[in-house]
C-alpha cells in the first residue's frame, strides 16, 4: 500500500501558545472556578452599580436636583442599602472563599506534599499561590471601590450616610483593596496554620467580623483633629458642615474650657442656667472635628496600615511553608 502525502504526520505544525505556563498555569488551572466565580462578582456587582446610579441621577433630575436643593436622604437612592450592605462583607468574603482555603486545601487533600516533592521548590509554590490570590483580589476590590466611589461622590451630600460612616469610608477609594488584601493575607495565614479548610474558614469568618467590629471605633485616629469656636448664641458655621464631630465643650473669654453639658444638666431652671453662664463668663461654643477634606489622607493612611499589616502576614506565611513541612 503507498503512502500519500496526507497520510504522513505533520511536523510541521507548531503549539498552540499559551499565555501562562508551568506552575502559574497550574495554579490557574487549579483555581479557576474561584477565579471565575470572582471574576462574575466584578461584573455583576459593576453593572448592578451602574444601573443604580442611573436610576438616582433620574430621580434626582425629576426632584429639580441640583438646581432645587434637596436634604440629604430626601430623595433615597434605590439599591443603595444592598449595594452597601454587600461591599461591606466583600472583604469577608474573599477571605473566607479565597484566602482560607488556598493553602489549607493542599494540606488537607495532600497536593501539598506531591507538588513539593516535585522540581518545584515550596517558596516558589507558594509564591505563585499568594501573587494570583492577591491580584484577584486587588482586581475585585478595586474595580468594585471605583464604582462605588463614582456613584457615590457627585451624591454625597444627598446620600443616606455621611462621609465617615463605615459604609462609605470603608468601601471607597484605597480602603476597600487594603481591607480586601488584609483579611485575605489573615485568611491564608491561618489556613497555613490550621491546615483544614472547614475550620479555617469558620476561624477566619471570625476574625474578619471581629476585624471589622474592632476597626470601626479607630476609624476617627486616622486624621489629625481641628478645633474652632464660634459665639455662644449663633448658629454654627459652614465650615462645621459635613464634618465629623469629636466632642464640644463651652469656653469663657480666657479660652478655658468647661463640659457641653457644665450649665445645663446640674441647672434646674432657664434662670439658674443663665446664671451659670454668666457667672462662669462662657462666651463660646467650641468644637473638635474632622473635616471632609481630610477624608483621602485618612483613608490613605488607614489604608497604609492595614497594607503593612499584609506585608507581614505574607512574610510569615512565605517563612513558615520554608521552615516547616507543609
Amino acid at each position: 500500500m503507498s503512502t500519500t502525502p496526507t497520510d504522513v504526520p505533520r511536523t510541521d505544525r507548531k503549539p498552540r501558545p499559551r499565555l501562562l505556563h508551568g506552575l502559574n498555569w497550574l495554579v490557574v488551572r487549579q483555581h479557576r472556578a474561584s477565579m471565575i466565580a470572582v471574576l462574575a462578582m466584578i461584573v455583576l456587582g459593576s453593572i448592578w452599580i451602574v444601573h443604580y446610579r442611573g436610576q438616582m441621577h433620574d430621580l434626582l433630575t425629576a426632584a429639580g436636583w441640583p438646581d432645587k436643593p434637596l436634604a440629604a436622604g430626601e430623595v433615597y437612592p434605590p439599591g443603595y442599602d444592598y449595594a452597601v450592605n454587600a461591599l461591606s462583607v466583600l472583604p469577608v468574603v474573599l477571605a473566607v472563599f479565597v484566602g482560607a482555603p488556598l493553602i489549607s486545601a493542599d494540606q488537607e487533600n495532600g497536593t501539598a506534599q506531591l507538588v513539593t516533592t516535585q522540581s518545584v521548590s515550596r517558596r516558589r509554590w507558594l509564591t505563585s499561590k499568594l501573587f494570583w490570590s492577591y491580584l484577584l483580589v486587588i482586581v475585585c476590590a478595586t474595580v468594585i471601590s471605583a464604582f462605588f466611589t463614582w456613584w457615590w461622590k457627585p451624591y454625597h451630600d444627598l446620600m443616606p450616610h455621611q462621609w465617615f460612616d463605615g459604609p462609605v469610608f470603608d468601601n471607597t477609594g484605597p480602603m476597600l483593596p487594603a481591607f480586601c488584601l488584609f483579611l485575605t493575607a489573615a485568611g491564608i495565614t491561618i489556613g497555613l496554620l490550621v491546615r483544614r479548610v472547614l475550620m479555617s474558614m469558620v476561624v477566619t469568618f471570625v476574625f474578619a467580623v471581629a476585624v471589622e467590629t474592632v476597626w470601626s471605633p479607630l476609624r476617627q485616629f486616622l486624621g489629625s483633629p481641628r478645633m474652632t469656636s464660634y459665639p455662644l448664641d449663633a448658629e454654627a458655621p459652614s465650615k462645621l458642615d459635613n464634618t465629623w464631630e469629636l466632642d464640644r465643650w463651652i469656653s469663657d473669654s480666657d479660652g478655658r474650657l468647661f463640659g457641653w453639658g457644665h450649665c445645663t444638666t446640674k441647672m434646674p431652671t432657664e434662670a439658674a442656667h443663665d446664671a451659670c453662664i454668666k457667672e462662669n463668663g462662657i462666651v463660646d461654643n467650641v468644637v473638635k472635628y474632622l473635616g471632609y477634606d481630610q477624608m483621602s489622607a485618612m483613608q490613605w493612611t488607614g489604608a497604609g496600615f492595614l497594607l503593612l499589616a499584609t506585608v507581614a502576614l505574607t512574610a510569615f506565611t512565605l517563612w513558615r511553608a520554608s521552615r516547616r513541612p507543609l
